[in-house]
């Protein structure tokens, strides 16, 4: 298994020293690439998202006007879920990213909204598809506005996200967001036909999420290093490394489905068994559990049973399992930290491997 530029103006890419070691534990990333980190708390996620605070405010700005439409309930749904209090993680990664490059240009501002957009209607779709209740503490667009509004406001978002693309007059931009949201949709069908599948092997869970969940990640770090006319070498080291972080955050977000805390994660504990999903815990539980324990699993899987679910958690815990998923996400972690090693050295880039390395921390 493999766990291993637009018509706009701005400063491009400038390559300055590689970073130094320091600040990140060795025993959890031996020979990482590390920036220094200061005195103060530029640890935590607030201090990182705090460099970039200006710059969603006028990505807030871009959404909040082209969210503007004459059709009342497009306007409701689409601001119920984009309001819902996400951590705008995918926004937030192309903006640090065009800031490590030296990118200021304002198209930065519309194509991380349309990167929103394009996220937000892949949630609405995927909690229609997954009979979701609750997303993020509160009930989801479908629940509260029914399923038939949910799906079309995701196409009307999807089709947003088109024009604005169209807006920076640049094929390899679009390129990049078409062929995203392409993986997305397929990563969607695969995910749809291995439900309650006990079969699944972990690779192909990890094509799963390489497709639904990293492609987007990857999508906008990569076309961040196409708004600053970074070098091929770069751009293919910002790709790698918004996969790689993706992949950790997907891999993460299925440890917390078996040892979150639902107040914390804001979705129902053992949602991922109740849909039928076979992520690694319990694929790597059956492998490690005894006959009748990997048989109390697979059946569970293949029911969408949670009545057992404390005794499945006990045994994903007992075996390992959870332990074995950190591990590999923590692989996934590591390498997006060495895919940063000639980027720039500022605080952009120190906050972008930061987010890597608080991954394994994540509670929600």
């Amino acid at each position: 298994m493999g766990w291993s530029g637009c018509s706009t103006h701005g400063a491009l890419y400038n390559p300055r020293v590689p970073a130094t070691r320091a600040g990140i534990p060795p025993s959890l990333y031996p020979g990482a690439l590390v920036l220094p980190v200061s005195d103060t708390d530029n640890s935590s996620t607030a201090a990182i998202l705090g460099l970039i605070a200006d710059d969603m405010v006028q990505v807030d700005r871009v959404i909040s006007e082209r969210l503007d439409t004459g059709v009342p309930l497009v306007s409701e749904v689409s601001r119920y879920i984009i309001s819902a209090g996400g951590k705008r993680l995918r926004p937030a990664l192309l903006l640090l990213m065009s800031g490590a490059l030296g990118y200021t240009g304002a198209q930065r501002f519309n194509i991380a909204a349309v990167v929103e957009f394009i996220h937000t209607a892949s949630l609405l779709h995927d909690d229609v598809v997954d009979e979701s209740t609750l997303r993020r503490g509160r009930p989801t667009a479908n629940e509260s506005f029914g399923n038939p509004a949910s799906v079309l406001v995701g196409d009307f978002l999807h089709s947003r996200a088109f024009q604005m693309m169209v807006d920076c007059n640049d094929m390899r931009v679009m390129q990049i967001l078409a062929d995203a949201t392409n993986v997305i949709a397929e990563g969607e069908v695969l995910q749809l036909m291995n439900m309650h599948d006990a079969s699944l092997n972990e690779e192909a869970y990890l094509r799963v999420i390489r497709s639904k969940t990293a492609k987007l990640f990857e999508a906008s770090t990569r076309v961040a290093a196409v708004l600053a006319k970074a070098p091929p070498e770069i751009e293919e080291a910002c790709g790698i490394y918004g996969q790689a972080l993706g992949t950790a955050f997907q891999v993460i977000d299925d440890v917390l489905d078996y040892a979150g805390d639902a107040s914390e994660t804001g979705k129902n504990l053992g949602d991922d068994l109740r849909e039928g999903k076979t992520t690694l815990p319990l694929i790597l539980a059956m492998q490690r559990a005894d006959a009748e324990a990997g048989a109390l699993i697979r059946k569970a899987i293949e029911a969408g049973d949670t009545t057992q679910l404390e005794r499945i958690v006990d045994i994903v815990r007992a075996t390992g399992a959870l332990d074995a998923t950190r591990a590999a996400a923590a692989a996934e972690a590591q390498r997006a930290i060495d895919a940063l090693i000639d980027l720039p050295r500022n605080s952009y880039t120190q906050g972008l491997l930061q987010l890597a390395a608080q991954l394994l921390e994540r509670r929600a």
